[in-house]
């Protein structure tokens, strides 16, 4: 496919507050929009968030990449860093889309979400969780191993921090009640022991699942063998490889999947192929959520669609102070509806755009 302008244009958009997770607390989430128009001015968008909280590509590689992209397009993708492939794949998949949609758009389809929940102190986080509730939603992802203080006695942070998860989770099963489902992330914050220990007073309380308690596929084969609450793979699965060793150890039940993390949505089929899985941001975008959801969409094609049950991590527009997109998908009673147009369905604000270059 011959293109005829390619514009990569890195962003940042505000949250509502801090955004705190175990790897660090963010202001702002910095993005990539790939803009790419073919030789009949059809226009397809893709979008890269970098993930070096996480030890990845940062910003200005990313930026480097896609403008060295633009600049000789036979250079292959393979060869860039995840966050650039996705952007790529998908402009691309957004171009193709526009270009063989019919007049009109399509019908209404969405993807159920869970409401994220940013750590903080426990009668907060159920405050948080109930105005999610009363919008529709019935899973509730906490991230959990944050720090919350910070003193010259090692030992007494680690006992605030694991009162604090705990505390955390009751209040939210408290004030929800039975019937919702509650997952935990520790971003991999949690030693095996510490891991095994912390599970295991969560237990009582009808956990889901747990995203990446520790940091290691090995480990969490290990850990799998100790609790009843099944596990969930993020960062230690970013490619199919690392998916069917994580099925070989029986290491987790499930993993979320983040196209930015695993290099856009064909790549992300491929892994819920080997492993049931759920779709998550990674504080993307517009147009990354609206890529996820299509992602998500797909998933039924898989070798695992039993699964389909599982919430998708999609939801998270909601933690933003502002957006780019004039049109985008639109979060209501627990659901994450995509737009009708063609593609991705999702217009740029261009107004919006400007303000928020960086």
């Amino acid at each position: 496919m011959r293109l005829s302008s390619v514009e990569v244009i890195p962003y940042a958009l505000p949250f509502e507050r801090p955004y705190a997770t175990a790897r660090g607390v963010l202001e702002q989430r910095e993005m990539v929009l790939l803009r790419v128009r073919d030789e009949d001015g059809v226009e397809g968008l893709g979008e890269a968030v970098p993930l070096s909280l996480r030890g990845g590509a940062g910003l200005a590689l990313v930026v480097r990449e896609l403008e060295a992209w633009a600049a000789d397009q036979a250079l292959e993708a393979e060869g860039l860093s995840a966050p650039a492939r996705c952007a790529v794949s998908v402009a691309r998949m957004d171009l193709l889309g526009r270009r063989a949609a019919d007049e009109g758009g399509g019908e209404d389809e969405a993807v159920p979400c869970n409401a994220t929940l940013v750590a903080g102190e426990p009668e907060a986080v159920a405050a948080d969780a109930e105005a999610w509730a009363a919008d529709g939603f019935t899973t509730f992802k906490l991230k959990l191993g944050a720090e919350s203080v910070r003193t010259d006695d090692m030992r007494q942070v680690l006992r605030t921090r694991a009162n604090r998860d705990v505390e955390q989770v009751r209040a939210v099963r408290e004030a929800l009640g039975a019937e919702v489902r509650i997952r935990v992330d520790a971003n991999a914050a949690w030693d095996l022991e510490t891991a095994k220990v912390r599970l295991s007073e969560l237990e009582p309380y009808e956990i889901e699942l747990a995203e990446q308690p520790v940091g290691t596929l090995e480990e969490m084969g290990e850990l799998a063998a100790s609790t009843s609450i099944p596990l969930a793979a993020d960062e230690s699965v970013a490619s199919l490889d690392e998916a069917e060793e994580a099925a070989a150890l029986r290491a987790c039940a499930y993993t979320g999947i983040k196209l930015s993390k695993v290099g856009g949505p064909e790549e992300a089929l491929r892994i819920a192929g080997v492993l049931p899985a759920y779709v998550t941001s990674a504080l993307d975008g517009p147009v990354g959520i609206a890529a996820g959801a299509q992602t998500a969409l797909s998933l039924a094609e898989t070798g695992h669609p039993e699964r389909l049950h599982l919430a998708h991590g999609l939801a998270t527009q909601r933690l933003f102070a502002a957006t780019i997109a004039a049109v985008g998908c639109e979060v209501r009673d627990g659901m994450l509806h995509l737009p009708p147009g063609p593609g991705l369905g999702i217009e740029i604000d261009e107004e919006a755009l400007q303000a928020h270059r960086i």
